[in-house]
Formats: C-alpha cells, sequence, structure tokens
C-alpha cells in the first residue's frame, strides 16, 4: 500500500459500522437520558450536553483532519499562522 494522500480510503463496511455505532451510542445515551429518574430540567440539561458533545467531537475531528492535510501540496506540513492572524 502507498502513502499517497488518496490511498487511505475506507471500505464501506467500515463506513457502514462506524455509522451504526453512532447511531447506537446516541440512541442508548437518548433512552438512558429518558429513562433516568430525574427532574425534566436535569435530563434536559444532559441531553443537551450529549449534543453539545457531539457537534464539538465532530468540529475537533475535521480540524485535525484538516490541520492534518494542511495547505495543498505541502501534506502533513503544520500551519504557518498565527493563532490571531485572519484568513
Amino acid at each position: 500500500m502507498s502513502d499517497t494522500p488518496g490511498s487511505k480510503q475506507n471500505t464501506a463496511a467500515f463506513y457502514g459500522q462506524a455509522v451504526a455505532s453512532f447511531a447506537v451510542a446516541m440512541a442508548a445515551t437518548a433512552i438512558g437520558i429518558y429513562q433516568l429518574s430525574a427532574d425534566a430540567w436535569v435530563r434536559g440539561f444532559l441531553a443537551i450536553a450529549v449534543l453539545y458533545l457531539v457537534t464539538s467531537s465532530f468540529t475537533l475531528a475535521k480540524v485535525i483532519r484538516d490541520r492534518q492535510e494542511g495547505p495543498a501540496g505541502t501534506a502533513g506540513a503544520a500551519p504557518t499562522y498565527s493563532p490571531y492572524e485572519k484568513h
């Protein structure tokens, strides 16, 4: 297997397993929060916390992926901008 950027593709089975695993985890968490013997505001807080965690995890994964891919032509190179620089 070569290390060219386009050669690392996931199989359809791996993609399906990842989607199914995510769906099962979200469903189990939702059922657990729903069945929790606590006030509605506590269950609501937990549900919002789970949704926030999921969205921030997706954002973090995208940022890490983008940073690893780097600018065009420099795959793997770290960006050379400061955190306060506008793009």
